[in-house]
């Protein structure tokens, strides 16, 4: 806890000194200036948080055929800020809703760098029901934690051109728990870190150094999300 709150410290003082400043939405709520493209998002509950429940609109779900059908695409809530190197923080909790068709992983994280049109953006999500606490055998339990890229790179061409399975890692997560989620970004690097660990390391982010946009809470097919205490410090 004490780490965690001196290296706040440290960032917000090196955002003052740079004239970048740390935002926090504590998500109890839909924040002022948010857009849903994609999902629905409400004020809720879980494990006794209150917190921004997200899921896929009914509209998308009936659009979709299968995984393949809307897996890894533009369905976030829009956190109104430009971002385009710094960390991003937020606390978030996936499990199965209702209808979840088989094989799905309670998908959610954060996507970053979006495009105002959303044809382009880059993303960190969790499948939480892979964690190492569910204990899910190989090869799930080293795909708890993803890296994609829309539109070109998502996480099936990641897996199929480069079988090393350097975009995605396991992690210490189960379904139906709060974890924290922490993205520290850095041109084209990008440092994932689960409950304070180092999880992922992506070295070259397909979408290049240079670029800028808002940040999405993101949830994919079948899932159940929510999110609350995001903290974003650019720089």
């Amino acid at each position: 806890m004490l780490s965690t709150l001196f290296r706040r410290a440290a960032l917000l003082a090196l955002c003052t000194v740079t004239g970048a400043y740390a935002q926090s939405f504590a998500l109890d709520a839909l924040p002022a200036g948010a857009a849903l493209n994609g999902v629905v998002a409400a004020a809720g509950e879980a494990d006794g948080r209150k917190a921004l429940r997200v899921a896929l609109s009914d509209q998308v779900v009936r659009a979709g055929v299968g995984l393949g059908g809307y897996g890894d695409e533009p369905t976030y809530v829009v956190i109104p800020v430009d971002f385009g190197n710094g960390s991003i923080e937020v606390d978030v909790m996936g499990r199965l809703g209702p209808q979840a068709p088989r094989d799905v992983r309670a998908f959610i994280g954060i996507a970053f760098r979006t495009a105002a049109d959303h044809k382009s953006f880059e993303s960190i999500y969790l499948r939480p029901t892979n964690g190492r606490k569910r204990e899910p055998g190989r090869p799930r339990n080293v795909r708890a934690i993803q890296y994609f890229a829309y539109p070109d790179w998502k996480f099936d061409r990641l897996r199929r051109d480069f079988p090393d399975g350097r975009y995605e890692a396991g992690a210490d997560i189960a379904d139906g728990e709060w974890i924290r989620l922490r993205l520290e970004i850095d041109g084209s690097m990008v440092r994932a870190f689960v409950n304070d660990k180092l999880e992922l390391t992506v070295n070259d982010m397909r979408l290049g150094p240079a670029r800028r946009g808002a940040i999405g809470l993101f949830v994919d097919i079948g899932t159940e999300g929510y999110f609350a205490n995001l903290n974003v410090t650019p720089r």
